[in-house]
């Protein structure tokens, strides 16, 4: 067991490494079993299709509302205590609606208002725990790092965690969200286990906006951080418009049904294993702005091949790889992000770069819709691959710099 430990984290980075694995992990387990069973909850409160897309959409929107202001606290107070704050608060709306599940007073306005709540709560706690890592490790070991938490979203988010939630729910609607209770308070205690760890220190602006400005400030004039961020907000879009029209596309284009959607998803957590498994082989042989260029490559080439192909196992492959590629470059991006981004500025900027996620997600769905309503189901894959395709080629040049940002001397990046 103990050569097992050194494998997944090892010893040269630190019992703080450690713990905030085990709190990373543990937290992912709870949000896993919540990704079955908060869809599936919604769905038993309404027929409804627009509170079932609203339910989506609230869970997403604190970070367009509130992801700035979180990240300029982050690089205000310290950030372990904003991560043990914000997952408690996560866990005191779940306890709330285990009351309302347990008294028989649940409604679909109570589950709207919880799934909001929560995601106040999250984008705080997410805000402050991804400024922990560089805080944690050295910068040669940031990509073990990220490889090392993505493969605890997979495996606990993506692939355990769902099932189990699943399977929770039909024993009672209850009894899914008391287990994620506990699994985020256990989080909370793992994660208090980690040495205090405040901003650097610096002057404490009159206002949060001030510091808002400020980090906005320092991205536009970065010319290889604000890149990343175009490329991510970009992608995002592209990739959400066809990922939105997903379960049709599945249903009535390959004509897989129903499990046969299920196994899309499950073949991309599949491929993301594989990818963040390979990881440091990729880090030790490969160039980042080489992997950087192939991950981004296969994504326009998925689109093509999703646009072209009716035939199902052809998109599980195609999914596979997908996944692969996908948290491969996850890690990659990142690594660089912390890498060449100062610590008192690591909340504010990486809140930027959810907001960029997260909007992206929002506008390519919104797209998506639109688009495949009004040419064809496909429509959303041929527009992902010409907008991919076109952005790709405007920034393959400047990737070779993007990779080299805050480079440590003397590697090989």
């Amino acid at each position: 067991m103990s050569r097992i430990g050194e494998i997944v984290a090892p010893r040269r980075m630190g019992s703080g490494f450690r713990w905030l694995l085990a709190s990373s992990w543990t937290s992912n387990v709870g949000d896993g079993i919540a990704l079955a069973a908060g869809p599936l909850l919604v769905a038993s409160q309404t027929d409804s299709a627009f509170l079932v897309a609203l339910a989506a959409l609230l869970q997403r929107l604190p970070w367009l509302l509130l992801g700035l202001w979180a990240g300029a606290i982050a690089d205000r107070v310290d950030r372990r205590a904003v991560v043990m704050v914000a997952n408690a608060l996560r866990a005191l709306v779940v306890v709330a609606l285990c009351v309302l599940l347990g008294t028989g007073h649940v409604s679909i306005g109570a589950v709207l208002a919880v799934m909001f709540l929560y995601g106040v709560a999250e984008v705080f706690a997410d805000s402050a725990s991804q400024t922990l890592l560089p805080m944690l490790v050295e910068p040669r070991d940031l990509g073990t790092g990220n490889a090392r938490l993505q493969a605890g979203f997979l495996a606990a988010n993506q692939l355990l965690g769902p099932p189990v939630g699943a399977f929770l729910f039909a024993l009672g609607a209850i009894w899914p969200f008391v287990v994620q209770v506990v699994c985020v308070a256990l989080a909370v205690v793992l994660v208090a286990r980690i040495a205090s760890q405040p901003p650097p220190a610096r002057e404490v602006r009159t206002h949060v906006r001030q510091d808002i400005a400020e980090g906005l400030r320092w991205i536009a004039a970065n010319a290889p951080v604000r890149t990343l961020a175009l490329v991510i907000l970009v992608f995002n879009v592209t990739w959400a418009a066809p990922w939105g029209v997903l379960v049709k596309y599945a249903l009535d284009h390959l004509d897989m049904g129903e499990v046969g959607f299920g196994l899309l998803t499950t073949a991309s957590a599949v491929g993301g294993i594989v990818g963040v498994a390979s990881f440091g082989w990729l880090e030790r042989r490969a160039r980042l702005s080489t992997i950087m260029r192939v991950c981004l490559s296969l994504e326009v080439l998925m689109h093509l091949v999703l646009a072209l192909t009716t035939t199902g196992w052809v998109a599980l492959v195609v999914m596979v790889v997908f996944g692969a590629y996908a948290f491969v470059w996850g890690t990659v991006s990142n690594t660089i992000r912390q890498r060449a981004v100062p610590s008192e500025f690591q909340g504010r900027v990486g809140s930027v770069y959810g907001v960029c996620v997260f909007g992206g997600l929002v506008v390519g769905q919104a797209l998506g819709g639109v688009l495949a309503q009004a040419w064809g189901i496909t429509a959303p894959f041929w527009f992902a691959f010409v907008g991919a395709g076109v952005t790709l080629a405007l920034v393959w040049r400047q990737l070779e710099h993007v990779a080299h940002a805050g480079e440590v001397p003397g590697t090989d990046g």
